[in-house]
């Protein structure tokens, strides 16, 4: 090579760079149309969401210095890179630390925007007000599998001008169903657009309303509209068919805008390959897997329509199926399995039980016991998951339809006492508690024009929904005599707001609804849950009380699982203890005990 062909390579390989260079910035402005010099005369921005950070990419004039600032996300936190144009370039400068987060971009032009005449009933949407609003706030991100915010973070960001929260609360009880996140862009970095976004939507999946997540979203539009915005965007996963419809019936309209995300534990399944057969766990198998996977826990699923796989680290290897792994013996499977042995072994411990006898032939004998105790339960020996359960029964005819429905699910079937109050689940993780939450009968809530039946079925399919197909309100014979003991029938209308018990038993898959209440917990209940775990000698177990409140030390024994579901109790940490139980050494939690920081 010549020295003349030497510089020209040189001037070459500089023209070469500065051309990348230009390409980069010029793919981090927006699509909307911007100038290529908009995005220097702009410092670059960001909006602290408290799960992260909204980093608005078209602000950024060097690939570089977009790079660097996502390199600054926090532990445990999620930032979002949003109107990257042409990401392939960016990713290119880093494909080992960023990934093009696998959302549609959707838009609503708020200069067309009509508001809807529906009025929301049995709840209404208000700005978040107080720290109890971020608790609950919190409580909703956690059961939809979002990052949690500080609470002080939501309170001390209530007069942020950039950032705006409602909630959507019940006019009964005052619970907190259902928040939406708005980021005013003017009030961000004086945005020559005027646009806003919309984050963090989320409804409580107990909530038992309908149009919850559309009504915020409506309330959002409007704020912004008011304010004088141009559009409103939100992002949202390519495959969450029944957002996108919502979103397009309310008129959004997908637009070409692009984010980029970094590669992190929490985002991981967004970029990694899957676990074969991963999607098909349901959501209790999949809370644990997601937690040994975080911990670097290596999983393998072994059966992935029964829940069971695998979990290995630090050459130990244990099998589970969801919540019930190789710790527990079949001895402690077996009392739990057989409701009157699990009944006879916590007695001997000395917990409260309910009376009981066997259903047999006898039915003077069955009278007798219903004359005695005026209301009863009827159950099979053996069972899950409310199969078979009938409760509140106040009449011969009713125990002897319930005795044959229970004997379809075990020949023995026995019949209890009936305890006024609610149904208390503990779960009990290494003879600790964990967490604890009031289980209450699925109920609909009237509108004044539809059927019971009706309601019925749109009630189970916002629970299904919301639970992966785990929770569906059956519509049979306990049905009706549930709805028959209130007068109703499943033709009737009940009245706005009228809200209707549909069936007595509390259980998750038969509709039930679950409330935490592990900060209130009266600490003599605690004492029997754990005393029952030990009694059975079980290192995993939810143990059932009927109690008067959860506050109060009043309770009868019911039942023992041996397979609770985890993934009804966040914000709780199940599953979280369930992996230190199996491998203490595994994550940062031990590192952080190593260190003494903990």
């Amino acid at each position: 090579m010549t020295k003349e062909n030497g510089k020209g390579a040189a001037r070459s390989d500089k023209a070469l760079a500065h051309r990348l260079k230009r390409m980069r910035a010029e793919s981090l402005q927006p699509f909307q149309g911007s100038a290529p010099g908009d995005a220097a005369s702009q410092e670059a921005a960001s909006v602290d969401c408290g799960w992260g950070r909204l980093i608005f990419a078209q602000t950024f004039s060097e690939a570089e210095d977009l790079l660097d600032a996502l390199r600054q996300e926090g532990a445990e936190r999620r930032d979002i890179a949003l109107y990257v144009r042409d990401p392939h370039v960016l990713l290119a400068a880093a494909p080992q630390e960023v990934f093009l987060d696998p959302s549609h971009t959707f838009r609503l032009d708020l200069s067309t925007y009509r508001s809807s005449r529906r009025q929301s009933g049995g709840y209404f949407v208000r700005r978040l007000s107080s720290e109890a609003d971020a608790r609950a706030v919190n409580r909703i991100y956690t059961a939809r599998g979002m990052v949690q915010v500080r609470p002080d973070f939501f309170w001390s960001n209530r007069d942020n001008r950039a950032i705006t929260y409602f909630v959507a609360e019940d006019d009964a009880s005052g619970e907190i169903i259902g928040t939406v996140t708005g980021i005013d862009h003017g009030r961000a970095f004086d945005d020559p657009e005027h646009g806003s976004s919309l984050w963090c939507l989320a409804v409580d999946p107990q909530a038992r309303h309908p149009g919850i997540g559309e009504m915020l979203v409506r309330r959002l539009a409007e704020h912004f509209s008011a304010r004088g915005a141009a559009y409103m965007d939100l992002s949202v996963l390519h495959d969450n068919d029944q957002a996108i419809a919502l979103y397009e019936k309310l008129g959004f309209r997908r637009v070409p805008v692009f984010a980029v995300k970094r590669k992190n534990p929490i985002n991981e399944k967004l970029f990694a390959r899957p676990l074969e057969a991963y999607d098909e766990l349901n959501p209790y198998a999949r809370l644990i897997v997601d937690e040994a996977h975080r911990r670097g826990v290596h999983v393998e699923i072994t059966d992935a329509e029964g829940g069971f796989f695998r979990l290995s680290h630090g050459g130990r290897s244990v099998h589970c199926r969801e919540s019930l792994s190789e710790l527990t013996s079949g001895v402690a499977m077996s009392i739990c399995d057989d409701k009157a042995v699990t009944r006879r072994v916590v007695e001997r411990a000395g917990l409260m039980v309910p009376e009981q006898m066997t259903a047999t032939g006898d039915t003077d004998a069955i009278k007798a016991f219903l004359e005695k105790h005026r209301r009863v339960v009827v159950k099979p020996a053996r069972g899950e998951q409310g199969r078979g359960v009938a409760v509140g029964l106040e009449t011969i005819d009713d125990v002897e339809r319930a005795v044959s429905v229970a004997r379809e699910v075990c020949d023995r079937v026995l019949i209890e006492a009936c305890f006024d109050g609610e149904d208390l689940r503990l779960v009990v993780i290494d003879f600790k508690l964990v967490a604890a939450a009031v289980r209450r009968p699925p109920r609909i809530v009237g509108d004044g024009t539809k059927k019971i039946r009706s309601l019925i079925a749109s009630q189970s399919r916002r629970r299904a929904a919301a639970t992966g197909g785990e929770s569906k309100i059956p519509i049979d014979a306990e049905t009706e005599r549930c709805l028959a003991a209130s007068g109703l029938t499943l033709d009737s209308v009940p009245d706005e707001g009228q809200e209707v018990v549909v069936r007595k038993a509390a259980n998750l898959h038969t509709g039930g609804s679950i409330h935490d209440v592990t900060g209130v917990v009266h600490h003599r209940l605690v004492e029997a849950a754990v005393a029952a775990a030990r009694a059975i000698d079980i290192p995993v177990v939810g143990i059932d009380f009927m109690v008067r409140s959860p506050s109060e030390p009043d309770y009868v024994f019911i039942e023992a699982n041996e397979r609770p579901g985890l993934a009804n109790h966040e914000p709780q940490p199940t599953a979280e203890r369930f992996i230190d139980l199996l491998f203490p050494l595994s994550g940062h939690r031990a590192a952080a005990q190593a260190l003494g920081k903990l």
